[in-house]
């Protein structure tokens, strides 16, 4: 068993701003980075499946994602956090200190800072894994800007996927929605909106069950949800917009979670309800889900720790 003054869990922008600043406030901080895998609670986060990075601030000629995050790892190492390269397998928060496992191994700590992040929802289609960050992307803010001029594709029917392509025709010269029923689900002004932008365009009753390319995107395969017949849809850019899920399971019943699983925090801080764990990141924003604003939520849920840390002594 080893025992420290604050566990991260989580090692994305938040989890590792959250490392560097309690590093840097001799906190000797372990982070729990995941282990290497496609999802998004691999060590450096959802980051390491995107290619360049255009609007993480000071990288005025764009920054690769998993560049960005070994830099916010070496940051973090230079003042003194450690790193275990694997999943945190269950925790207690009942009483401190508290208790977090990794396999067979126990750690105890004072403080605990979750930042697991959340996954986007995705198709399920072999592609994808292959052709993330080469014309499938899950996120429109981020990535609209480089299909400029071109013909791509939103998959969803909720607001959120509204959002995503209204926002894409700012860039992209046609913006085809694809929706598996004949009515979207999002809200009534959300439709409207769509519907009269002449960039957007539906495809009714499909969904995508192949996407074409080899090093990019060329196009997906549609099929007709009713009457099952394939055609093809040429694009150069396929964004998934079917949801996010945080990763949160660890934490049920243990740390207070809104309807939709994300970890409540108290308004302007990174307070859980439980004192002495704090959340950051995706794993509690389901707005923003940015680098930029989750490593800025790191930031404080690393202050939060610090001082609430001092209350205590």
């Amino acid at each position: 068993m080893a025992a420290h003054e604050v566990v991260i869990i989580g090692s994305g922008p938040a989890g590792l701003t959250a490392a560097i600043y309690t590093a840097r406030a001799s906190l000797a901080p372990l982070v729990i980075e995941g282990e290497p895998s496609s999802t998004s609670d691999q060590p450096g986060g959802q980051l390491m499946l995107t290619t360049e990075v255009e609007n993480f601030p000071g990288f005025p000629q764009g920054v690769m994602g998993p560049e960005l995050m070994l830099k916010f790892r070496e940051q973090a190492e230079r003042f003194g956090a450690t790193f275990v390269t694997e999943k945190a397998t269950a925790v207690d928060l009942a009483a401190r200190p508290f208790k977090v496992w990794v396999r067979d191994t126990l750690h105890e700590a004072r403080a605990v800072i979750v930042s697991t992040g959340a996954r986007s929802l995705m198709l399920g289609l072999p592609e994808e894994t292959r052709l993330i960050g080469h014309g499938v992307s899950t996120c429109a803010t981020c990535d609209g800007f480089f299909f400029r001029g071109q013909h791509i594709a939103v998959v969803g029917g909720g607001d959120s996927a509204i959002e995503e392509a209204t926002f894409l025709t700012k860039f992209a010269e046609t913006v085809t929605l694809v929706h598996r029923r004949d009515t979207l689900r999002a809200s009534k002004i959300m439709r409207a909106r769509a519907t009269a932008n002449p960039k957007i365009r539906f495809a009714w009753n499909s969904r995508v069950t192949r996407i074409l390319g080899d090093a990019k995107v060329e196009g997906v395969v549609l099929t007709d949800t009713v009457s099952g017949e394939e055609r093809t849809l040429e694009v150069t850019g396929l964004f998934v917009a079917i949801g996010h899920r945080p990763s949160t399971d660890l934490f049920v019943g243990q740390v207070d979670m809104h309807d939709n699983g994300y970890l409540k925090t108290r308004p302007g801080t990174s307070h859980t309800n439980v004192p002495g764990v704090f959340a950051c990141g995706d794993v509690q924003d389901s707005v923003y889900r940015q680098a930029i604003t989750a490593a800025g939520s790191g930031c404080m849920a690393a202050i939060d720790c610090e001082r609430w840390l001092e209350a205590q002594h």
